[in-house]
């Protein structure tokens, strides 16, 4: 009959608790530079603008960064995470945002982002009022097969 081997409380404790800041350290270690890549060229006010941030490896490939391993700051509004809120009367025509890596505070950028001036439309525009010509010949062609 086998025994089996039971390990102190204590010893389970101390490995969990080490290993958690070395995952983080890892990044730290990883990255050797840092990069905005936005999915827009303005930030809407009144709503969540996602700040994509991506850090680069030595080996060329890129990591998405999140507030967990992010320092955000910003001249106008508060960051939720990685989005960036902004309020509804907000009248600055642009935020300026600086990002560092928290291990390596050395790694920081900033970038300048303007404010959408431009309203969303009320109603959009369906396909067919954009494009009738096109529409209307797909049709066709289906109709004559």
């Amino acid at each position: 009959m086998k025994t089996r081997r039971t390990y102190p409380l204590s010893l389970v404790l101390t490995l969990v608790i080490l290993a958690g800041p070395t995952s983080n350290k890892v990044i730290g270690q990883q990255v050797d530079s840092i990069a905005f890549h936005l999915y827009t060229d303005s930030l809407k006010k009144g709503t969540h603008n996602y700040i994509n941030v991506d850090g680069r490896k030595p080996d060329g490939s890129w990591l998405p960064l999140t507030a967990r391993e992010l320092r955000f700051s910003a001249t106008a509004g508060v960051f939720e995470g990685n989005s960036l809120v902004l309020e509804k009367d907000f009248t600055g025509e642009f935020v300026d945002i600086t990002v560092s890596l928290i291990r390596n505070t050395s790694l920081t950028k900033t970038t300048r982002i303007y404010i959408k001036k431009v309203p969303d439309p009320d109603n959009l525009p369906k396909p067919e009022d954009i494009l009738p010509q096109q529409q209307h010949s797909r049709k066709k062609k289906k109709k004559q097969q």
